[in-house]
């Protein structure tokens, strides 16, 4: 129940139907989900551990601002685990995650393609677990774990304005092509490369 309640609460805060700003209460949450108390405090506490949520004692629980600087900080520490991780992934995947990670780069190809920004959200989402899940390296997925709750909110709330869709699709295939080949140096280099879009798309919002 509390996994549910956190999925439920993390699509809302990221794709902005709670925005930021927003005070919640548990119980408005538990009457909206209908779910108990206990897992809606469980999955605030981890929220607020991801940052997308602020507990202050005595006045409730804030949805945080979203803030090119912070974000900034934000890729600074994703850029080295997010490369740790791809490299990782490309020694370490099982043959049925390759198999997936080129999947969701012929799903990328195909969203650039169409411009979907749908399907390049959601494919978007899936290759972010993935690597994690193929780098089977546990301390390093719980430290990325908290930082793409922020990237996610931060790249919808702004991408209709400053991203380049096709673009950004295209290198996420490339970063999933080379960790399924098993290239581990071109999966640094193309993760390298999705970072400094990312960095740059971040610094356009500004």
């Amino acid at each position: 129940m509390t996994e549910q309640a956190y999925r439920l609460l993390e699509e809302r805060i990221v794709t902005l139907q709670i925005p930021p700003g927003e005070f919640l209460s548990e119980y408005a949450l538990v009457q909206q989900l209908g779910l108990g108390r206990t897992p809606i405090r469980e999955a605030l506490q981890r929220l607020a551990r991801e940052g997308l949520v602020v507990i202050l004692p005595r006045k409730g629980i804030l949805v945080s601002d979203v803030d090119p600087e912070k974000q900034l900080l934000v890729l600074e520490v994703r850029r080295e685990l997010e490369r740790l991780l791809c490299r990782a992934a490309a020694t370490r995947a099982t043959p049925q995650e390759r198999a997936q990670l080129r999947a969701i780069a012929d799903g990328m190809d195909l969203a650039a393609s169409t411009n979907d920004d749908i399907a390049f959200m959601r494919l978007d989402r899936d290759l972010n677990l993935l690597i994690i899940e193929a780098a089977h390296n546990e301390y390093a997925a719980r430290a990325m774990r908290l930082l793409q709750g922020l990237s996610r909110r931060f790249w919808y709330q702004h991408y209709r304005q400053a991203a380049d869709l096709p673009l950004c699709a295209r290198l996420h295939a490339a970063q999933a092509r080379s960790i399924a080949e098993g290239l581990g140096l071109r999966a640094a280099a193309t993760c390298d490369k999705l970072m400094d879009y990312v960095e740059s798309f971040t610094r356009a919002t500004a």
